[in-house]
């Protein structure tokens, strides 16, 4: 079993410092080190992790080689030049979003994976029960990812996205993506039609979280194929990007896969901000 760290962000909002490796643990640790520890005890052997280019001398001076004392770690590089034939006339800066960050690691994945984000903290149950699933009786178009409570996702310092999740029968029928999510007086707030609407704080909300069998990369890289050739077609190839849940959300209405939602009450603990940093450390004290 693998674990899968995307770790290439920009971290635009980090104050221009490099949010993954911002030590929160009292010995030093990152949230990807907690989250190497946490996977290697319910079970993963190995984890694989994309990254940017221009980080990974300090990554690994910094977090790889502390991860590796806990679980073989492997790397791959999210590049914008990576992209189908075809497209190769295509020119950006920027990578392509959470599909192409996913789809680095095409040529290292041939077993189940859980993708986690590298600035977000899951806890240990989450890790346990998509083992247990992924290493259970399935088939191979079945999928799962872990749906957080998403009272239990919300920064005290600024708004977050998330994507609220519909289910029927215990399976994920669409994502719904929601923007600029907070507390406003109490009550759990984001974006709507016509404005600020008020949220359901029970509601299971996807934190990129997902469980998925190796099967998931072709069908992964025909999506990727079919969004850069929309994207030449309407002239928004410039700053578009294809993020996962809309590529699994559209893989369930197509009726290619399922995706089990896996309900978990661990509390979320991110570094969407940089005032997060202290939060997270207080929270982590005692690991």
């Amino acid at each position: 079993m693998t674990l899968l760290i995307l770790a290439a962000g920009l971290g635009t909002r980090f104050h221009g410092g490099i949010k993954q490796l911002a030590k929160v643990g009292r010995n030093g640790e990152t949230l990807m080190e907690f989250s190497a520890i946490d996977a290697a005890e319910a079970g993963f052997d190995r984890a694989v992790v994309v990254l940017r280019r221009d980080i990974e001398e300090s990554f690994k001076e910094m977090v790889g080689n502390r991860i590796a004392q806990h679980i073989r770690t492997e790397y791959c590089f999210q590049e914008t030049d990576d992209i189908p034939d075809g497209f190769g006339l295509i020119r950006r800066s920027k990578p392509w979003g959470t599909v192409h960050a996913v789809l680095a690691a095409r040529k290292l994945i041939d077993d189940p994976f859980v993708i986690i984000n590298a600035d977000d903290f899951y806890g240990k149950n989450a890790y346990r029960d998509l083992y247990s699933f992924l290493n259970g009786e399935r088939r191979p178009h079945e999928h799962c990812m872990a749906g957080f409570v998403l009272a239990n996702t919300i920064s005290r310092n600024g708004t977050v996205t998330r994507g609220i999740c519909k289910e029927k029968d215990g399976l994920l029928s669409a994502v719904h993506e929601t923007y600029h999510i907070g507390l406003e007086n109490g009550v759990i707030t984001g974006d709507g039609e016509g404005g600020r609407v008020p949220l359901d704080g029970k509601s299971l909300v996807s934190m990129n979280m997902w469980g998925f069998d190796p099967s998931i990369m072709g069908m992964l890289e025909d999506r990727f194929y079919g969004f850069l050739y929309n994207a030449l077609q309407d002239g928004s190839v410039s700053d578009e990007e294809y993020p996962l849940p809309f590529a699994v959300d559209e893989l369930i209405r197509s009726g290619d896969i399922t995706v089990k939602v896996i309900p978990t009450h661990e509390k979320w603990y991110g570094m969407t901000l940089a005032e997060d940093a202290e939060e997270v450390r207080q929270a982590l004290k005692d690991r």
